[in-house]
């Protein structure tokens, strides 16, 4: 069979076909030949319960039968608002939802929201955004000029608007010359200095807890509460990026609360539907709410929306994926399976190619070098991405790398017996590998 599908992220003429999946069941993907993959990227780190549950289908055909969709243009429907009321109450300090469809969106939402609440009070000279280097955020055109990593977006710079970018602590690749300790105290530093000395900046961005698509650098204890309090301090509006780290991902339902943070922009996503359905949200606080009320002629509102802004049939999912979370407590399930990740990384460590292993919550990065003592990164021309996945099919696993990084991300409720296997097949597939690239 002849295919259409441009497939994303994907060097085409490296694969001649592809397996086409036709079925989920659990955590495991099943394919049109009958073969199955343990998910083992959770579906692009979305999938919080595995497939087919049962509620989640049940709620999907549930609102199916009732409304399908309804503008949110002048009309309002029952499950937008139901979810709204969930997550502010969910969200400490945020007051008002806005509804999107996927991650890069919701972060396109939240620079316009930060730029026109300063354009509302009468600070118009505010229109600059300072951000972490190697952050990530989303592949439209905002969402990449937020989050620029060069490897992904240097073919479009042309097209993106320019931000400040300030060092982000990578505890791996740590400049010649610092500690760790020196060099994200030198990470903050620069930020305060960027901040005093400029003012023209409506907000520093940055993904809440820990930078995933970037390469997966955990940021140290106090790194994102030290930067909260250096915008409010300097005035500039703080925006959050939870699309992949909120909900449970890291080990808690809301990151910022657990990185004692205070957003006045936040945007969630990908698991808020545990994954079934496409839909995200942005959050605002009451002060970038209120800068938005006014007499229409004054041209204050929001100039921004979605054919499917607060689609029923998402929402629905969503408020049922949120009653199963608390229904069988998912972040002490978490917290467990965490505790186990952690007792593999010194086995995960010890392997021929692995410089680096970093973990936190339900997500692993596994960075794949070619020298140990050098930290020299595994060259392209190993073609270690499609080694990986190639071989973790063998092992009944489905993997994609960022480059020379292993992600373990399964779906946030697997079980232990099915966590080992997934983690065993990682090592094994990395076995291999080692064996044929060295």
């Amino acid at each position: 069979m002849h295919s259409y599908v441009w497939h994303p992220y994907t060097q085409m003429n490296e694969w001649p076909n592809f397996d086409v999946i036709v079925r989920g069941k659990g955590m495991w993907l099943y394919d049109s030949k009958g073969n199955r993959l343990l998910d083992g990227v959770a579906s692009m780190w979305c999938n919080v319960w595995g497939h087919s549950r049962d509620e989640l289908v049940k709620s999907m055909i549930s609102q199916t039968r009732k409304l399908q969709h309804s503008s949110l243009f002048n009309l309002t429907n029952d499950k937008a608002e139901d979810l709204a009321s969930k997550l502010v109450r969910l969200a400490p300090g945020m007051y008002k939802v806005f509804y999107s469809d996927d991650g890069s969106t919701a972060m396109e939402v939240s620079a316009k929201m930060a730029l026109q609440y300063w354009h509302n009070i009468g600070e118009k000279k505010k229109t600059k955004f300072v951000t972490l280097e190697n952050g990530y955020h989303g592949d439209t055109i905002g969402a990449m000029s937020l989050g620029y990593v060069p490897s992904f977006f240097s073919r479009y710079k042309s097209i993106l608007f320019p931000v400040i970018s300030t060092p982000s602590p990578n505890s791996y690749r740590i400049p010649n010359g610092f500690t760790l300790e020196e060099f994200q105290n030198h990470c903050i530093d620069k930020i305060e200095k960027t901040l005093s000395r400029n003012d023209n900046i409506a907000a520093f961005v940055m993904e809440s807890g820990a930078q995933i698509a970037g390469g997966i650098t955990i940021y140290p204890d106090g790194f994102q509460k030290k930067i909260s309090t250096l915008c409010r301090r300097h005035g500039v509006l703080f925006i959050l990026d939870e699309i992949a780290t909120g909900f449970g991902r890291l080990g808690s339902m809301i990151e910022y609360q657990n990185q004692e943070s205070r957003p006045d922009i936040v945007s969630f996503g990908k698991m808020l539907t545990a994954g079934y359905l496409p839909l995200a949200v942005t959050l605002a606080n009451k002060k970038v709410y209120d800068s938005f009320l006014g007499q229409y002629q004054e041209m204050k509102h929001f100039f921004h929306g979605h054919t499917f802004t607060g689609n029923p049939l998402a929402c629905a999912t969503a408020i049922t994926n949120l009653a199963l979370y608390k229904k069988y407590n998912i972040i002490s399930k978490i917290k467990k399976s965490s505790s186990y990740l952690q007792r593999r990384i010194e086995e995960i460590s010890g392997l021929g190619i692995v410089g680096d292993v970093r973990h936190k919550g339900m997500i692993m990065g596994i960075e794949l070098v070619s020298n140990k003592i050098t930290k020299s990164p595994v060259a392209p021309e190993k073609h270690i991405h499609q080694r990986i996945f190639n071989e973790a099919k063998k092992h009944k696993i489905y993997l994609r790398t960022l480059g020379p990084i292993v992600m373990i991300v399964p779906p946030l409720a697997i079980p232990e017996n099915e966590l080992d296997f997934l983690v065993n097949g990682v090592i094994d597939t990395i076995k291999k590998v080692t064996e044929k690239i060295l």
